[in-house]
């Protein structure tokens, strides 16, 4: 499954980094395209993207993975999405580690496994993954420093 990891230091005290991630209706503050989020219950939730023409586009998750203050980890529902056609899984993991008082080391970590034609692409669907954690990474940042 390739696999797209990225760090960064984010100026927040970790308890404060966790309130953001941990809530998935903070993902428009944060997480690249997201517009707002819908049918949030305990583990699922679903993302409501913004295209470029600024139609919404619909992608539901549900939490694998929670350890309080320490990492989450979440898996796209790809069946009967439009992404089925291109991935046949997408898993995000966020980890958090304390970097002194004031800040927070966050690593954000994406496997997807391509479907059909797009299983060869995997540098590629690396290339993406990269500009979407940076993104998220800033996003993030810009969400707790303020």
């Amino acid at each position: 499954m390739p696999t797209t990891r990225r760090h960064r230091t984010v100026q927040a005290p970790l308890a404060q980094v966790w309130e953001v991630i941990a809530d998935p209706y903070h993902f428009p503050r944060w997480w690249p395209r997201v517009g707002r989020v819908e049918g949030v219950h305990r583990r699922s939730w679903t993302k409501v993207f913004l295209t470029s023409k600024g139609r919404p586009l619909r992608a539901d998750y549900r939490l694998l993975e929670s350890e309080p203050r320490r990492r989450l980890e979440w898996e796209q529902e790809l069946e009967g999405s439009p992404f089925e056609k291109v991935l046949s899984r997408a898993v995000t993991e966020v980890s958090l580690a304390p970097d002194g008082d004031e800040s927070t080391q966050v690593t954000i970590e994406l496997r997807q496994t391509g479907r059909g034609f797009s299983r060869f692409g995997g540098f590629m669907m690396r290339r993406a993954s990269r500009s979407l954690i940076d993104e998220a990474l800033a996003g993030l940042s810009e969400a707790c420093e303020r």
